[in-house]
């Protein structure tokens, strides 16, 4: 049995979701982590350097923000769709 079209759209969307956060998610930790640590070195949080707290720390509280609105963003969508819980 296919799937219907609300089917569709709705792991559509959600696909669509994911693919932003983990990309988000990538930039944090690999371009601020990586790519930018010489200019965010710069900067102190902590009297760490910005782009070693970034490697160390920051992507992983980058990451479960982006799970809080993973989960808003889903719950938002299962209404629309009519699948909540």
């Amino acid at each position: 049995m296919a799937p219907s079209g609300e089917h569709r759209r709705y792991w559509r969307t959600n696909l669509r979701y994911l693919a932003i956060l983990l990309t988000i998610w990538f930039a944090v930790s690999f371009g601020c982590g990586i790519l930018f640590v010489d200019q965010l070195n710069q900067y102190r949080v902590g009297g760490a350097k910005l782009g070693f707290w970034f490697a160390q720390q920051g992507s992983i509280y980058v990451f479960v923000v982006l799970i809080f609105v993973y989960v808003y963003l889903m719950n938002r969508l299962d209404a629309r769709f009519g699948v909540g819980e």
